[in-house]
């Protein structure tokens, strides 16, 4: 499968960045604190009991997990396999986890379960469509973006570190940057919107506004110094909306086949 998971692979390396920048930091203050803290039987259960926590929560969304090699889904004679499943389903997990829901609850594991196979699905149709049309990524484009990249983690040292501890080649990156590419193109190409219009940028305002007014520690800020931040999010907000009605329209010509 032709893998738009670029914002995953980059997601992931940044876990890993922060998982070794906190445990650096945990030593520190390890370090600096008193020996009574330190000694401390109450912390010591209570980071105990937090880490058995975590550790069984993982357990429990493992084996939401299938075997890597299992077909989930085959897309107009395309297969999606269960490595593809296995890294969107550990995305949809975190989602679930930062909005302080168990991805493990029976509700939540078939939500995260459909929510995967769709966005796989859409994901495959979309790129056959940009494949179908003629859609490529140059190389300056593909070295451009990982220069991008390579910015987030400060100095090579750091991003190369990143890359081994996330288990990712150069070479599957920079695949996964010119897939990304390719998307990115046929999307703002041949997704159009219209144009967001004064009018609905004042009844987002109203809205935001309204909220804000119910906390009387905060103030709203003028409609026109948030007028740029509005305009942005109301035209993404109409192209994932586009986007999902043109991956319906796709679907009704497909030959769509769910395995599991």
């Amino acid at each position: 499968m032709k893998k738009l998971l670029t914002t995953l692979l980059l997601a992931t390396m940044s876990l890993v960045l922060a998982a070794c920048g906190a445990n650096e930091e945990s030593q520190k203050q390890a370090d600096n604190k008193p020996k009574t803290e330190e000694n401390s039987k109450d912390q010591a259960k209570a980071q105990e009991e937090q880490a058995k926590k975590m550790e069984e929560m993982q357990k429990k969304m493992d084996k939401q997990k299938i075997e890597k090699d299992k077909i989930v889904a085959i897309v107009n004679d395309e297969k999606i396999k269960g490595e593809d499943y296995n890294n969107v389903l550990s995305q949809s997990q975190m989602q679930f986890q930062q909005m302080g829901q168990d991805p493990t609850s029976k509700d939540a594991a078939k939500k995260i379960k459909d929510q995967t196979i769709d966005s796989l699905v859409g994901q495959t149709l979309l790129m056959q469509q940009a494949e179908e049309k003629g859609y490529t990524a140059s190389e300056d484009e593909i070295n451009k973006q990982l220069e991008e990249v390579k910015k987030q983690y400060g100095d090579e040292k750091k991003f190369e570190e990143a890359m081994k501890k996330a288990g990712f080649t150069m070479k599957e990156l920079k695949t996964q940057i010119a897939e990304n590419i390719k998307y990115t193109n046929y999307v703002e190409k041949e997704i159009k919107i219209e144009d967001v219009t004064e009018e609905e940028m004042k009844q987002a305002y109203d809205q935001y506004a309204g909220q804000q007014g119910q906390d009387q520690s905060k103030e709203a800020p003028k409609f026109e110094e948030v007028k740029p931040q509005i305009k942005t999010q109301l035209e993404q907000q109409k192209k994932q909306e586009k986007l999902v009605k043109h991956v319906e329209e796709l679907k009704k010509n497909a030959k769509v086949e769910v395995k599991i």
